[in-house]
């Protein structure tokens, strides 16, 4: 049996609901003792070709005999099925090979109307999760050699394959193991089907707009209206049985009667008669449903198992889902022109992609995006994202050619792990600006270890958005600031910035805040200084800030920003703006936008001091009402602009990891219900992960405490031992420096004359020389998964808190990161007169941690601390792990 294979007590559920090529929805799950009809149906509707054409010839003892009834057991067979509708439609199976316990023979039947859209590939990807887990390593099977979709589909899955032609017969194996190329293969057809998902709510052809009504208080009726006002370009159906036209269109009695087909259904229906409406769309064959109705999870328990149910039934039959509690969607491309929001403000035309989790807020933030002439691709209220989410959305906008900025409000993560594996590929190619709701620490857990103290849920949200090159913002304000700068102006260079200005109070108050965000102002060159002089009067200042003083004019502003933009010492320009004349502003303005030259690679950002704000010649020039608006925003871009420059890392493998006797000293304290590690089981998992750590032995007694310090060497260190003893030094519970046999002798008796029975043993340990202290450490947040932390160790890492987070699987960039970020780094480079330590060997603990939890989830809490940091390697000096009572699929499998 492989080593991550779950054991024969462990609750498995085998379902997954998969997203097919076209964006739909079809279960897939094991057979079951009573699907002998549903699997026969799908062998007669496939005869008299079951054998040939669709099919990897082998051995179909598995799928035959679960048509009779019997459920294989998956250490010998296993058969996955395909359910859409109550009917199986496609199927695959394995069954052991007895001479070969490492390999399987497979099968995979796919009902022909269903064929081409990604199903037989999908059974393929989770029948080899399930092959792996009970230890199967290669899946082999036969094929006509004509069957060119069958062959292409093995070729495309991503696993290394292996043919032989013989006899008009093509032999196929698939080594199981993942590769770089199944993972590149699984997130392309991961990607293409979230693409199509969302496509369905802003791509639709035709729409039925299901409580749509002739009383324009009604929500229906509004959202019929915006349709019609925007342009829609599809086939739109109002569904009303009290009305027969509406808005001049024609209106049915239920979506059951529309008589052509129907992409997405809006349902603006009170609560009580959505399950009617659904089961009616589901009879259309409607793809996708908007449900802006509230009183789901949104409202407690009750609200909850509603929305469980809705979801349950939608995705039997295939249709996806936005929302409910939502307040729409918006596409304004021209060659669609939706919107199917119940906002009475409609967008402009432009390319920022909005996301908001929040209905309550969609119009507010409709509304603001109008004021400041920010144009809008799409805008997505996404509700409750019972079903479609951010992270779809996210790889819709990351392909969107229209689409330049990514804006999120959000409250929640579903995926993390997944929005940060896409949010890193999409960061470079775009921005995304996200406000994230809920930095409260009043929903924290207690943690008992330093790392579990030291990582709060906002914290580890903080560390996603780092990670994956996210700007986040603090407030909505903020978020809009942002996205004007950068859907308007190229990304600063630098973090040089020349202010202009034509009174020096704004600017003082402009350099006060980029000395705050860590924007530098540099001294002007010669020939700037020069060209400056040239025109200003000699009571104006040409230092950095430019202070044109109050006569400044329209001219003055062309001429000064003209010298500051070709100064190759500048990296970005503030212009700031008091109006002391009437009609100054505009003129001002003009001047402002006209000094830009086409494919200025610098941002040029605006603060005009007035309670008229941005006139309108600055249209396409980003204008702050506050200088620190500004500033803000350009140290926020500046930020991501560094991230995006650097190369992407990568997640390292270590080959001399001992990944199956790591597997097996967590799954034994697993077995036993979880716990934290005793110090032996601690001292084989870093053995096996080759994590180094001090040299140590458990001992019960003095006897065995004496014969342990004999084999280490003195001086030596005893520390208790005890279940209830989590911080040794709380109870005074480490005694260092014990140079002789007497000196362990007495150590011992004083621990246990002060513990007595809180002491079950002692660890008695090497020795470390002095060096550098640090915390590393892990915590499995409920939310975000395993989160990795490094920073200050030793007994006061609480107190100083220099922590740096970042999820797992840490690449080697985010380890870099880790150092980079940490004050207590700049102790490893050598402080004050102190010899630099060993950073890389600090980088090869944080590494290493992260793989071994990727290869053992189970594991809940580390913490290394201290890790004693010297001039060549590092030390483990206290290491404590616990590890969950619950099995945990393996990390590794890049599908969430």
């Amino acid at each position: 049996m492989s080593p991550q294979a779950p054991t024969s007590e462990t609750p498995v559920q085998y379902r997954y609901d998969v997203v097919l090529r076209d964006g739909s929805v079809v279960r897939l799950r094991a057979l079951e003792h009573g699907d002998k009809m549903k699997f026969q149906h799908l062998t007669e509707d496939l005869l008299p070709d079951f054998a040939e054409p669709q099919f990897l010839e082998t051995p179909r003892t598995s799928a035959l005999k679960a048509g009779e009834g019997e459920t294989p057991d998956p250490e010998s067979a296993f058969v996955l099925v395909a359910e859409l509708r109550g009917r199986i439609v496609a199927f695959g199976s394995y069954v052991r090979d007895a001479n070969r316990p490492r390999v399987a023979e497979m099968a995979f039947a796919v009902d022909t109307a269903l064929q081409g859209r990604g199903l037989g590939t999908a059974l393929l990807d989770r029948l080899a999760d399930v092959a792996r887990e009970h230890g199967i390593e290669a899946l082999e099977g036969e094929v006509v050699a004509a069957n060119q979709r069958m062959l292409n589909m093995v070729a495309a899955s991503g696993f290394e394959v292996m043919q032989r032609l013989a006899k008009g017969r093509a032999r196929v194996r698939l080594a199981l193991e993942p590769t770089e190329a199944y993972a590149h293969q699984l997130l392309r057809r991961e990607a293409e089907s979230a693409v199509a998902s969302v496509r369905i709510f802003l791509e639709p052809r035709s729409v039925a707009i299901v409580g749509a009504s002739r009383d324009r208080t009604k929500i229906g009726s509004v959202v019929l209206h915006n349709l019609l006002t925007l342009g829609y370009r599809g086939r739109v159906y109002p569904v009303n049985p009290q009305a027969e036209e509406i808005e001049s269109i024609q209106a049915f009695a239920s979506v059951r009667d529309v008589p052509e087909p129907v992409d997405l259904a809006v349902i603006a229906v009170p609560i009580g008669h959505v399950d009617a409406v659904v089961e009616d769309c589901i009879a259309r064959g409607v793809r996708g449903i908007l449900l802006l109705t509230a009183g789901y999870s949104e409202t407690g328990a009750a609200g909850r198992d509603r929305e469980r149910r809705l979801v349950a039934r939608l995705r039997e039959a295939g249709i996806r889902l936005i929302g409910p509690n939502c307040f729409g969607v918006i596409n304004t491309d021209p060659m669609v022109r939706l919107n199917t929001s119940f906002s009475p403000t409609q967008p402009l035309e432009g390319s920022v992609g909005l996301l908001t989790q929040s209905g309550a807020l969609g119009q507010a933030i409709l509304d603001y995006a109008r004021s400041l002439n920010l144009g809008l691709s799409q805008f997505v209220s996404i509700g409750n994202k019972a079903d479609l989410s951010g992270n779809d959305l996210l790889r819709y906008w990351m392909q969107d050619e229209r689409t330049s900025v990514i804006l999120f409000y959000l409250e929640s993560f579903g995926n993390p792990r997944k929005f940060s594996l896409i949010a890193r590929e999409a960061a470079r190619r775009k921005p995304i600006i996200c406000v994230k709701a809920g930095r409260s620490k009043a929903g924290a857990r207690a943690a008992s270890s330093h790392t579990g103290s030291l990582a709060g849920s906002d914290r580890a949200a903080e560390a996603l958005f780092r990670q994956c090159g996210v700007i986040r913002t603090n407030t909505l304000e903020e978020l809009f600031d942002v996205a004007r700068l950068l859907s308007h102006q190229p990304l600063p260079r630098g973090p040089r910035v020349a202010i202009l200005t034509n009174a020096g109070g704004p600017a003082i108050l402009t350099a006060d805040a980029c000395e705050a965000a860590g924007l530098e102002l540099p001294t002007l060159n010669d020939r700037t200084l020069a060209a400056l002089r040239e025109f200003l009067p000699a009571a104006a200042s040409v230092a950095n800030p430019v202070d044109m003083i109050a006569s400044a004019d329209a001219e003055d502003y062309r001429r000064a920003m003209k010298a500051l933009i070709e100064d190759p010492g500048v990296d970005a320009l503030i212009v700031l703006f008091v109006p002391l004349h009437p009609g100054s502003p505009d003129r001002v303005a003009r001047a402002i936008r006209d000094s830009i030259p086409p494919g200025c690679d610098k941002p040029v950002l605006t603060t005009f001091l007035s309670a008229q704000g941005m006139p309108p010649p600055l249209e396409g020039i980003p204008s702050y009402r506050f200088p620190e608006g500004a500033v803000t925003a350009l140290a926020r871009a500046l930020r991501y602009a560094r991230w995006r420059s650097r190369p992407a890392g990568a997640v390292p493998r270590f080959e001399d990891m001992d990944e199956e006797r790591a597997r097996e000293t967590v799954e034994s304290v697993r077995r036993r219900g979880g716990g934290w590690m005793s110090a032996g089981e601690v001292e084989a998992l870093l053995d096996a992960a080759r994590i180094p750590a001090a040299r140590a032995r458990v001992a019960e007694t003095i006897e065995q405490a004496l014969e342990a310090a004999e084999l280490i060497g003195y001086p030596a260190v005893l520390k208790a031992l005890g279940p209830t003893i989590l911080h040794k030094t709380e109870v005074k519970g480490v005694i260092l420096n014990l140079g002789d046999a007497a000196a362990v002798k007495a150590a011992y008796e004083d621990l246990h004359g002060r513990l007595g029975d809180r002491m079950t043993g002692v660890l008695v340990q090497q020795t470390i020389p002095r060096g550098v202290e640090v915390l590393v450490g892990a915590t499995l947040d409920a939310t975000f998964g395993h989160i990795v932390a490094y920073g200050a160790g030793g007994t006061l890492a609480e107190l100083i808190e220099d922590v740096a987070l970042r999820l797992v699987p840490l690449t080697d960039r985010d380890a870099d990161d880790l150092l980079a970020e940490a004050r207590t780094t700049r102790l490893l480079r050598g402080w004050r007169g102190a010899p630099p330590a060993d950073e890389d060997a600090v980088r090869d603990v944080l590494l290493r941690l992260s793989a071994l939890l990727e290869v053992c989830p189970e594991i809940e809490e580390v913490d290394f601390n201290p890790t004693i940091v010297l001039e060549r390697g590092a030390r483990i000096v206290d290491a404590r792990v616990r590890v969950g009572s619950s099995w945990r699929r393996s990390g590794r499998r890049p599908v969430f």
